[in-house]
């Protein structure tokens, strides 16, 4: 099992690549990098790939809506190519808050969309002709709405520093999910409950994996949570910290309507507290809403406690099919957290 880590940083992406650096000599796989609507990814993975030397750099997710296909097969091959061969392109759906509020584009036809700038990006790191005829229409004709129709065929001027990228997909939905199953190198899913995964995506995942190509080899999966190796209620304490993110996820990370982690929250059997923290959380009540985020769920997500339970979290992930843990460490000595978890895993 490889380890990876979302990148957490206070707005200072100089001050995080430092951070990845350290947390690379300790022995981390595979750093993500968000892009919400904050700094976008691209430039701050730029940037780690000259402050690094082996681990992987993904974008954590890029989402389908606000750049072209073109734009993201550009992204890809330009990142690998800093980076000698060691960009993962992360895509997602994210949301209609975000994709139509802060990038004024409509939130329609995410599967489409994802399929299809898949296909597009593979082709060309191939360098084979950007074209494409389905929710994209490349070269864009005056049918279309092209306003010269000079639009030509065209590859990618410069030639890839490998003819293909991993891109992993994003997903909750069980249709997001069977599609990440058939056509992605990864899976990223969130707040993730190895016991519970099963039950909620396990039929999703079988679906994907019956019309998933040989040629993509086994899926690949990216959970995780905190980690903190301790012993006595002090270092189950620190779960507490991880309160807030779950009721923000759950609680506030999109509409009373459309919050795909409520949805998840409830599938894994926690209806009533799903509704009761997005009520207090929309209301304004944060801290009641974060007591209420299940303990049980906390334990099971993040991996806190002794040496021995921590090793029983990690053999939960792998059981359930995680391949590269995800590691938040709660500690002074991030690396240090990695260098012992690395220790555990073997």
């Amino acid at each position: 099992m490889k380890l990876s880590h979302m990148l957490m940083y206070d707005g200072n992406p100089r001050a995080a690549a430092d951070q990845v650096a350290e947390l690379e000599k300790a022995g981390l796989d595979l750093v993500w990098v968000a892009e919400a609507y904050g700094f976008d990814s691209p430039t701050l993975m730029g940037y780690l790939a000259a402050k690094t030397e082996r681990v992987e750099i993904g974008a954590g997710i890029l989402n389908v809506f606000s750049r072209t296909p073109g734009a993201l097969l550009q992204t890809a091959a330009g990142l690998d190519n800093v980076s000698a061969g060691r960009a993962v392109l992360g895509l997602g759906a994210s949301g209609p808050q975000v994709i139509e509020g802060f990038h004024g584009v409509p939130y329609k036809k995410p599967l489409a969309r994802t399929a299809e700038i898949i296909d597009v990006v593979r082709r060309g790191l191939r360098r084979e002709p950007v074209t494409n005829d389905g929710t994209f229409k490349m070269p864009l004709s005056k049918e279309d709405g092209a306003v010269t129709g000079l639009g030509k065929e065209l590859k990618l001027l410069t030639k890839p520093e490998r003819p293909e990228v991993p891109i992993w997909i994003a997903a909750l939905g069980p249709k997001s999910v069977e599609q990440a199953a058939e056509i992605a190198d990864g899976w990223i899913p969130h707040l993730f409950h190895p016991e519970k995964s099963g039950s909620v995506w396990g039929e999703a995942l079988a679906i994907g994996k019956e019309k998933r190509s040989a040629d993509l080899g086994p899926l690949q999966i990216t959970a995780g949570g905190m980690v903190a190796i301790g012993e006595g209620p002090e270092t189950k304490a620190l779960l507490d910290f991880a309160r807030p993110l779950f009721a923000l996820y759950v609680g506030g990370m999109g509409a009373k309507s459309k919050n795909f982690y409520n949805d998840v929250a409830k599938a894994y059997g926690y209806e009533k507290e799903a509704e009761e923290i997005q009520d207090l959380y929309l209301s304004g009540k944060k801290r009641e809403a974060e007591a209420l985020v299940p303990t049980e769920w906390l334990e099971a997500a993040n991996l806190v406690g002794p040496a021995s339970y921590v090793k029983e979290r990690v053999a939960a992930f792998a059981e359930a099919g995680v391949t590269h843990l995800q590691v938040v460490p709660a500690s002074d000595d991030p690396a240090g957290t990695i260098r012992e978890l690395k220790e555990l895993i073997g």
